[in-house]
């Protein structure tokens, strides 16, 4: 009997799997670390055999932790960090170079260089991407530039290029299956969200020669099956790969985000806020980024998305910087044993400002500060902080997309600050719901795997089993609500003014 999703999470900086029962819950889960590689400063890497290595180990130790079965498994769904870049020879399975990580700056020149030829607005239009060093596009020009032999294995027809889920299921199927869907294929900034194929003239300028990319699909198909012999996992031959869907959108469909409006932010090392807009692309007067959430049932659905750099890692700052705080727990018990900040913002500009502000120079501050500030008046600040950061955002998505917000959907570690989710409520004044699982990533890719053998019988199924652990009303007056955001507003400017002296 079938009783079983495995999803594949694979990540920044482990991999995971995590079987999910009829219901959608966690019947077992493993996890496994692999080394992060920095060559120089503001380069990052991964090494996509330690990758595919730490993702198999993952899988096989999930199943025998749960005493699952292979013949109880349905499907296997794929979701992983997005932009991150292999290019592996197909005669030998070999990568040509490590992975380039998204968080990777070194085509940063690059970068500056296709700005100055004027690709800004053609990117913007066709890809609804901005031009920058995150996506694919300009690691893979790297790649075929500077590592030897590179593009002539291009030109002979043998080299072949991949996100992460491109390079898991290629092994997966014993290279037989070199594929991508439609969410990862539209953060490389080579691909026509509208048209919905890559586009030759960006390749062309790029240089970047189209053979070596993947076939795009749906996020919810059967792309092929675990061929025979793959050492650790040898059981699950002929099991078959359903889904393959970048981690911010996989955590929107796992939020069950299937109707225009419905919004999901992630809690982590920064926030990642995605709204779904249905079947019309938005194109952003905010800065925002626009793309595919994922292909379904012949239609691709789009999404606009804003991400702030610093959300968890501020908590971790007044940690491990400040020693304020012994662990995150301890920020939420000071924050709530006063009743306000006190007057004092934290703007956690450390990296500088993402959306809406794109302020590169900007650094972190504190403002309003007087003799009776104390730690727990900076805790309940750093908290504040991650919610004005969201309000900013939800407000340039309200403002692009005419779409009224009725309810924010959470997850990540953060969200289990009760304190921070009122306070959130209360700025966005509107209802924060969190459920009960809140590996929401994962499952989104089982969602999408399932619904492509029947598993689930339709997205109305999965929306009827999600279930809420608490919602968040707002209980802020509108007055007090204006005045404290107006406060933040010009604090942000004190932020930015570091960059003018």
């Amino acid at each position: 009997m079938l009783k079983y999703i495995l999803a594949l999470d694979q990540g920044t900086t482990s991999s995971r799997t995590i079987v999910f029962n009829k219901n959608g819950e966690i019947v077992s889960k493993a996890q496994f670390e692999y080394e992060q590689i920095y060559p120089e400063a503001g380069w990052v890497e991964h090494n996509p055999d330690a990758i595919l290595k730490s993702q198999l180990r993952s899988l096989a130790e999930a199943l025998i932790d749960g005493g699952i079965e292979a013949k109880e498994i349905a499907a296997i769904g794929i979701t992983n960090q997005r932009e991150t870049t292999v290019l592996w020879d197909k005669r030998t399975g070999k990568p040509v170079y490590n992975a380039i990580v998204w968080q990777c700056r070194r085509t940063a020149e690059m970068c500056e260089q296709l700005k100055a030829e004027g690709l800004s607005e053609y990117i913007s239009e066709h890809t609804g991407l901005v031009i920058d060093a995150y996506f694919s596009a300009t690691k893979i020009k790297w790649i075929l530039d500077n590592v030897e032999g590179a593009r002539a294995l291009a030109e002979e027809g043998n080299l072949l290029f991949g996100t992460i889920d491109t390079w898991l299921i290629w092994n997966l199927t014993a290279g037989r299956v070199h594929v991508t869907d439609y969410s990862n294929a539209s953060r490389t900034m080579l691909f026509d969200v509208d048209r919905l194929c890559w586009d030759e003239y960006l390749c062309k300028k790029l240089d970047i020669p189209m053979n070596i990319l993947p076939r795009v699909a749906p996020s919810s198909e059967v792309y092929g099956a675990v061929a025979q012999g793959i050492p650790g996992i040898e059981a699950l031959a002929g099991i078959p790969i359903c889904s393959a869907i970048g981690d911010q959108p996989a955590a929107l469909f796992g939020q069950a985000c299937f109707h225009p409006g419905q919004t999901k932010n992630t809690y982590g090392t920064g926030c990642f806020l995605l709204m779904n807009t249905g079947n019309k692309r938005v194109h952003s007067e905010h800065k925002l980024v626009t793309g595919i959430a994922w292909g379904l049932n012949g239609e691709v659905e789009y999404d606009i998305e804003g991400s702030a750099f610093n959300a968890g890692s501020v908590i971790q700052w007044l940690r491990d910087e400040m020693n304020i705080i012994k662990n995150a727990p301890e920020c939420d018990r000071f924050a709530e044993s006063v009743p306000d900040s006190n007057g004092i913002y934290l703007v956690p500009a450390f990296t500088g400002l993402g959306a809406p502000y794109w302020d590169m120079y900007a650094r972190a501050c504190v403002v309003g500060m007087t003799r009776g500030t104390n730690k727990k008046h900076l805790c309940r600040a750093v908290l504040e902080s991650i919610t004005f950061q969201m309000k900013d955002l939800l407000e340039a998505m309200r403002a692009d997309s005419h779409i009224e917000i009725t309810e924010l959907r959470v997850d990540g570690g953060a969200s289990i600050s009760n304190i921070m989710m009122q306070i959130q409520a209360d700025m966005i004044n509107t209802p924060v719901n969190r459920p009960k699982c809140v590996e929401t990533t994962a499952l989104g890719a089982a969602y999408l795997a399932g619904l492509a053998v029947g598993f689930w019988s339709s997205m109305e199924e999965i929306e009827s089993i999600r279930e809420v652990s608490r919602v968040f009303e707002p209980q802020m007056s509108e007055e007090d609500r204006t005045r404290i955001y107006a406060g933040w507003k010009r604090a942000v400017e004190r932020a930015k003014d570091w960059a003018e002296h």
